[in-house]
């Protein structure tokens, strides 16, 4: 049986994170939910996640040295997997009822209130998606309707760099938005794959697949929301 990658989910302390971490040991991970900055240095892959507000996770993340980590795991092409604020804090900044939160900027661009109700939402991906090839007719829950409205990476991407482009997946509905990012180690979600029926548990399964398992064992209990491993 081949060995399973390890997953930190970052506990921010804003969010339950229990379903998610349930949702991902069912696609395959060994994941443990803590704060612990080197445990979530040391995991095969991290996730942050969450609904709660910006301007309640920001801090936390911030006070956790998370942004550091963040920073740290991508310059080493580590994965890096945000899904619903955590999406959002990738961005510059995130307007919410007129407030304005410094984002980590990993990505250019403005999260602000799209027209779209809470609620299932079909996607547009890019031909090459790793995450959802083949699941062109699915729909997926969103939870939050803030997303960014353009990628000005893409707009600005320059004709020759060997880069490879970022794959941006959008909204289908009258308004388009983004609600997925695939750029290397960092990947990004709108979209609550844990509520999402099959579809959803088909992304997350593709992520975790797409990881190393190379990380130690780490002792302690795992996917229990406030545990320091």
């Amino acid at each position: 049986m081949p060995a399973q990658p390890l997953v930190v989910v970052l506990d921010h302390g804003a969010d339950d994170h229990a379903p998610l971490a349930q949702a991902l040991t069912r696609a395959g991970a060994r994941v443990v939910v803590t704060a612990d900055k080197r445990t979530a240095l040391a995991a095969d892959g991290l996730v942050i996640a969450g609904s709660a507000p910006a301007a309640d996770v920001m801090p936390a993340l911030r006070a956790l040295g998370a942004d550091q980590v963040v920073d740290r795991r991508l310059a080493g092409g580590r994965p890096v997997l945000a899904i619903g604020v955590g999406m959002h804090l990738m961005f510059t900044d995130i307007v919410r009822d007129g407030a304005v939160t410094e984002g980590l900027g990993e990505w250019a661009g403005v999260v602000d209130c799209v027209d779209a109700a809470s609620g299932e939402v079909a996607v547009q991906a890019p031909p090459r998606s790793a995450l959802f090839d083949g699941l062109e007719d699915a729909r997926f829950d969103l939870p939050d309707a803030h997303a960014p409205r353009t990628f000005p990476l893409l707009e600005d991407w320059p004709a020759d760099t060997r880069l490879v482009v970022p794959l941006v997946t959008w909204s289908s509905g009258e308004e388009r938005f983004v609600v997925a990012v695939e750029n290397g180690p960092l990947v990004a979600l709108l979209l609550r794959l844990e509520s999402s029926g099959a579809a959803g548990a088909t992304v997350l399964a593709r992520w975790v697949s797409s990881l190393p398992s190379l990380a130690p064992d780490i002792p302690g209990p795992t996917h229990e929301p406030g545990v320091n491993a």
